[in-house]
């Protein structure tokens, strides 16, 4: 469909419009400043455009959004379009009383305005670009699982620096706990606990950035909030005798008949350094055998290419791809990726002695490794694929182990001398 042209909206119109590169809107050829926007993330909602302040080609150009499609059918929207539209003709402005409205919003409503609008990513290399489904699903989930039990009940404006700081003290404390039974053998289980609190904090400051640009609140009382936002630990990551561990249980697992498939991808994260879905769902096309490299095509920072190490490329090599599914690592049933690390990760680290290490451990582990030995912090960036040196940061303490350690072997050889330890050359020290 191309952008910009104008049609007699219907649901088939409105169905058959695809995402782009862009957002765009496919106005109505009937109702004059009526019309669907389209979202890059295939998002679709009715808009309706006008001129504020009676009018005219000085008057500013508002877009406001009548619903979104789903919630409403087409012909819902165009009547509701023609009740604002006709109010705009003897000098209303829906904007303006949108914004009044929104004003008095309370908590649940800004959080149902921020999924619908907000979902954007506010700073780095992808700025302005939607956020990734799963981030989307996870963030929402989120919010609605700890915010609105709490504050969804207060309007925004009655939301300050006081009650975020309660509020991040009330899910680290549990408040927000849950248990709920969705459907047969399905639960959503809310634990809260001070990783909740920190994950909710940052989303929820989010969620007021976006407030603060649309003119709902004037400031983000997060950011002035004294709450505890990192846990200060020094990154997890296993030594080379852990990973030995590791490979040692990978092995025996593999001879008692555990899925090779699962084994696999867990030596590649610890070989790769890859996000967990990165190498769960890596594509055939993604690999450059000829120069050694990962060609990932969405990730977290955005398309990245990664260097291979030579083991992990010997183990890709040894795959034999299945023709009817571009991954990797295909699903046993269905179409899709291979999904069952969630169950086999636990064996792994249970045989191997290794409580409490996640796959994204491994990632760390290869980063730490290379600044310990030596490896200049911009090419374990290279190989982590981070997009700035800034994220390869966390493991500059560790290139410092090995120079620590010289330190102390020249520090012996000195102190010894001070206490006359070591014996004395036959030159002596002039003295004054």
């Amino acid at each position: 469909m191309a952008k910009g042209k104008q049609l007699r909206l219907t649901k088939r119109v409105v169905d058959a419009a695809e995402p782009g590169e862009s957002r765009y809107v496919v106005w109505d050829s009937e109702l004059s400043g009526f019309g669907i926007r389209i979202e890059v993330s295939g998002a679709k909602a009715f808009v309706i455009r006008y001129r504020a302040a009676g009018g005219g080609r000085t008057a500013p150009q508002r877009l406001v959004t009548v619903g979104k499609f789903g919630n409403l059918t087409v012909d819902e929207a165009r009547k509701q379009a023609k009740v604002l539209l006709g109010g705009v003709a003897v000098g209303e402005d829906p904007g303006d009383e949108r914004r009044a409205k929104r004003m008095e919003m309370k908590m649940n409503g800004l959080i149902d305005l921020y999924e619908e609008e907000g979902c954007y990513i506010q700073r780095g290399k992808r700025q302005g670009e939607p956020m990734k489904e799963r981030t989307k699903t996870y963030t929402i989930a989120r919010l609605r699982h700890h915010v609105v039990p709490l504050l969804g009940h207060k309007r925004v404006t009655e939301v300050g620096i006081p009650e975020i700081e309660r509020f991040f003290r009330d899910v680290a404390a549990g408040k927000s706990r849950s248990d709920t039974k969705i459907g047969p053998r399905r639960r959503i289980v809310v634990r809260g606990g001070d990783g909740a609190a920190r994950k909710v904090f940052r989303d929820l400051s989010a969620v007021f950035s976006f407030a603060c640009r649309h003119g709902i609140v004037q400031n983000n009382p997060c950011e002035k909030a004294v709450v505890k936002k990192t846990d200060h630990q020094r990154t997890r990551f296993l030594t080379l005798d852990e990973v030995a561990l590791l490979g040692a249980a990978c092995d025996a697992l593999e001879a008692e008949g555990v899925n090779i498939k699962a084994l696999t991808i867990a030596r590649l994260w610890a070989l790769t350094g890859c996000r967990r879905q990165e190498i769960a769902e890596l594509k055939w096309s993604e690999i450059d055998f000829e120069r050694g490299l990962l060609t990932l095509d969405d990730t977290k920072t955005g398309k990245s290419i990664r260097p291979l190490a030579a083991a992990a490329l010997e183990i890709l090599q040894n795959i034999s791809p299945i023709e009817s599914s571009a991954f990797v690592f295909p699903a046993d049933r269905g179409e899709g990726h291979f999904q069952g690390t969630k169950t086999i990760w636990p064996k792994i680290i249970k045989k191997a002695g290794l409580p409490g290490v996640t796959p994204h451990t491994l990632r760390h582990t290869l980063g730490a490794t290379a600044t310990s030995s030596g490896e200049a912090l911009a090419l374990t960036g290279a190989i982590l694929g981070h997009a700035s040196l800034r994220s390869t940061m966390i493991y500059a303490h560790v290139q410092h182990d090995p120079s620590r350690k010289a330190a102390d072997r020249v520090g012996r050889k000195i102190a010894a001398a001070l206490a006359g330890k070591l014996p004395i050359s036959g030159r002596s020290r002039k003295t004054a």
